[in-house]
């Protein structure tokens, strides 16, 4: 039952947690979508000045990744003790239970201030679901890769973060390119929601057809199972670790969800140059296709060379042109759009890919799951969940993008250092399932 893996279940082990990360990234990512094109004039009051409905709508935007750490605790414990598979069974079922009944809920029109505070509990629910689904899918895919290839396997489940913007946004142009105007803002925009209960029957596949990892498996048989509180252990064995792998992910969050949600906002003309709203979309959908190789090739990479170089790398490339984003946005150009938003995206991609690994190889078996979650759900809070409003507020204040290139690349020069301190973890064991809590903390 512990026996290591043939190539081709972990294939089949590593493209279901592909299929999983993908379906629940594109829940994740529809709110971002919608919070930049919809949800300022369907949920909120219509006399308020369009810069103050959209700083709302990002804020029930980031009530997601407010609500991610706690999904991180949460999952994490019960990942760390019943396993990997239970825990991201949960929280698929979880996030596609709230994802389509926010294509339910009706307008602030319809229940006035109801609407919004229904929106906020169904975005913190995605927020749970989201930080405990990475770590279990990330986990899949590791835990069971051999030691030589973690890195490649690992990115598997990342690669669904673009391939959830790619279908998040092409089910908004699909839907928008076969509605009038008024249609899409009346009912058009939910059908991409309640295209979500697809995560629920996914998740009941997960279950009946796929083992627990072949490392947890082994900690099971042995005397070294999960301690009673696999939070508060990893906090106390791996506190180093935890905080700055926070730190480590803020080149990838923070830039990212400004070229997923932001951009959006900017280039349609809410805050910035007029560009319709179908150019945006496709030219975020453009990035994130040019993510994914990227992301292969990085991971890939990371495997034979090391994890911490390629991470580095892409986060100094980013910092640099985090000041060539908005310029190109703002010549109106479709292709220059998407070469602004490729090229950020495939800097992104450099960290992204070898991440998974990256981070699994900082924990033991018995913590794993929490430590990693919350190392990166603390990084998601601390960028990607205020992005867009810090975004949105410098623009506002200052009437010029500079400064949120300059936001952008602090948030690099954080992640180059921290990554630096964590040092390599490739070649590793990743913390043998034999080992002892104690000394794995460095």
């Amino acid at each position: 039952m512990t026996a290591p893996l043939d190539e081709r279940s972990i294939r089949r082990i590593a493209l279901t947690a592909l299929a999983g990360t993908s379906i629940e990234w594109y829940d994740f990512f529809l709110y971002g979508t919608a919070a930049a094109l919809i949800f300022p004039k369907a949920f909120f009051a219509a006399d308020l000045p369009p810069v103050i409905a959209l700083l709302a709508s990002f804020s029930t935007f980031a009530v997601g990744f407010i609500a991610r750490p706690i999904g991180g605790i949460i999952f994490g414990h019960y990942g760390d003790r019943i396993g990997r598979k239970k825990a991201l069974v949960v929280a698929l079922v979880l996030m596609g239970t709230a994802t389509t009944l926010i294509g339910c809920l009706p307008t602030y029109a319809a229940i006035g201030a109801a609407a919004p505070l229904l929106l906020i509990v169904l975005r913190f629910a995605q927020g749970i679901a989201i930080g405990g689904q990475w770590g279990g899918a990330v986990l899949i895919a590791t835990e069971n890769a051999p030691p030589e290839r973690r890195g490649f396997y690992g990115s598997f489940a990342q690669v669904g973060a673009p391939v959830g913007v790619i279908l998040a946004n092409l089910a908004f142009l699909l839907i928008s390119a076969n509605t009038s105007p008024e249609a899409f803002m009346q009912w058009g925009w939910r059908v991409p929601f309640l295209v979500s209960v697809v995560l629920i029957g996914l998740a009941l596949y997960v279950q009946l057809r796929l083992e627990d990892t072949v490392e947890f498996l082994k900690v099971q048989t042995r005397a070294a199972r999960a301690p009673r509180s696999p939070v508060l252990e990893a906090l106390r064995t791996h506190p180093k670790q935890i905080a700055l792998a926070a730190g480590a992910f803020l080149a990838v969050q923070v830039p990212f969800y400004i070229l997923i949600a932001f951009v959006i906002a900017y280039g349609t003309g809410t805050a910035g140059p007029a560009v319709s709203r179908n150019t945006m979309l496709a030219a975020v959908l453009v990035g994130a296709v040019a993510m994914i190789p990227a992301l292969l090739l990085a991971a890939a990479w990371s495997d034979r060379h090391g994890r911490r170089g390629v991470y580095m790398t892409g986060a100094a490339l980013l910092a640099v042109w985090s000041f060539a984003i908005f310029p190109l946005i703002d010549t109106g150009s479709f292709l220059w759009i998407c070469v602004s938003l490729a090229v950020g995206q495939m800097l992104v991609a450099m960290m992204y890919g070898p991440q998974a690994a990256f981070v699994a190889e900082m924990f033991s078996t018995e913590v794993r799951y929490s430590g990693a979650s919350l190392g990166y759900q603390l990084g998601a809070i601390l960028g990607g969940g205020f992005a867009p409003i810090i975004a949105t507020a410098l623009l506002a204040e200052y009437r010029d993008t500079v400064g949120i290139s300059i936001y952008m690349a602090i948030a690099c020069a954080i992640t180059v250092w921290s990554t630096w301190l964590l040092g390599e973890t490739a070649g590793s064991r990743a913390r043998a399932a034999t080992a002892s809590t104690s000394t794995a903390a460095r």
